[in-house]
């Protein structure tokens, strides 16, 4: 027994992921559970290199993609906590250019119809993902080609930065009206805008003074500018469209360095360790190691489902991709949120909350059990094989107290 876990038991999780490695699927990986605060389980396996053949190691860094979002959306949360910004806010407040923002009707890429907002965009919107912002590449609507055309599909023009992509989303159409439907798309990114505005810091700084600095997490930045922790970054790969084997990923996804833009909504790069400071902060009501960097009742407001009616994501949401099942899971400010665990089929907890990152990362944090869980590998998409429902009901099997 290790916490309140059979360890015998948490070794499940370390054969069966195992296999994607030894059949070629993933070419490592790196878990973390902790409960009460304490490692139960910590494991590692394969590469981070499939070329150099070097170990995935404790320290490996990875792409964390969107799991940068709940750290944004904490960041604007403490602005809310200082009076600086409030969830009613217009966008436009931060942003004057989403005053004129138009939404999608009818008609083709080429010469869509559009209408006036009803009401405005809000910074909740932002949080919730109800702003009716889209990615380019979700492929199912016509903004979605609106946007690759404009250069938005796995990332955007190389020359622009956050305001000047915040400026060019604002002129592209909604795919609905603010708060009628849920849609996963670059909000979190325009509330990384809000931030610095209101912050009067670049996103960086802020993160830095706000976030990373206190909670410790040494390893946790936006780009990679030093020969060690470029030593430790793990390759990113894509699945072979025919065997399914990890392959290298095309170099424009794999670059470290600094861009032009700051991404809050999916451009951190971290370790495990790392993330699992911030994971224990959530566990803690928002202090660690003595630092608080959230109030407790703010980070419960967080954790609550806001979707209205509180309804899942399948009632509401666009059945597109996004880092999360739909059924019995609802969204918060920058998490999901589980509201039915029977309703999502995967063992779970009521009140988990959870993200995951576009290279199959993963983490959620169940306040009920005092448990938090990380996992990082780095194969893109993170649709392409089921780790996270995996992962969920391996850990929770091994609970024995």
């Amino acid at each position: 027994m290790s916490h309140g876990f059979d360890t015998s038991r948490l070794k499940r999780i370390d054969s069966h992921f195992q296999h994607y490695v030894d059949d070629g699927r993933l070419a490592g990986w790196q878990v973390i559970v902790s409960r009460h605060g304490e490692l139960a389980h910590h494991s590692t396996y394969g590469v981070r290199d499939i070329e150099q053949g070097t170990p995935f190691a404790d320290d490996t860094v990875v792409r964390m993609y969107s799991m940068t979002k709940p750290l944004t959306t904490l960041a604007a949360m403490q602005l809310v906590e200082e009076g600086v910004i409030q969830l009613k806010d217009p966008v436009a407040k931060f942003i004057p250019s989403f005053a004129d923002t138009q939404v999608y009707r009818s008609g083709s890429v080429q010469k869509p119809m559009t209408e006036p907002q009803t009401l405005p965009m809000l910074v909740w919107h932002l949080m919730t993902h109800m702003s009716g912002l889209t990615y380019g590449f979700h492929n199912t609507h016509p903004v979605d080609a609106i946007y690759r055309n404009h250069g938005f599909e796995w990332g955007q023009p190389e020359d622009l930065d956050l305001a000047a992509c915040c400026d060019r989303w604002a002129e592209l159409p909604l795919v609905f009206q603010p708060g009628t439907e849920w849609n996963y798309g670059v909000s979190t990114d325009v509330l990384g805008r809000v931030v610095e505005v209101a912050s009067g810091l670049d996103l960086e700084e802020y993160f830095q003074k706000r976030i990373l600095g206190p909670l410790g997490m040494v390893d946790t930045s936006f780009y990679i500018d030093d020969e060690n922790r470029k030593s430790r970054l793990a390759e990113l790969y894509i699945p072979h469209p025919e065997t399914g084997a990890a392959m290298r990923a095309p170099d424009v996804l794999r670059r470290p360095d600094r861009p032009a833009m700051l991404s809050g909504g999916g451009g951190l790069y971290g370790t495990a360790a790392d993330y699992l400071r911030f994971c224990q902060m959530i566990l803690n009501g928002g202090v660690l190691d003595g630092e608080r960097v959230i109030g407790r009742h703010t980070l419960t407001y967080m954790g609550q489902n806001h979707l209205p009616g509180n309804v899942d994501l399948e009632a509401i949401g666009r059945p597109l991709f996004a880092e999360s099942a739909f059924v019995g899971v609802g969204f918060g400010l920058g998490f999901s949120v589980v509201i039915d665990a029977a309703a999502s089929k995967v063992p779970s907890t009521v009140g988990e909350m959870a993200w995951g990152g576009a290279a199959s990362t993963s983490f959620w944090v169940d306040p009920r059990e005092d448990l938090a869980v990380v996992f990082l590998t780095q194969l893109m998409p993170s649709s392409t094989h089921p780790i996270r429902p995996e992962l969920k009901q391996l850990v929770y099997q091994g609970l024995a107290d």
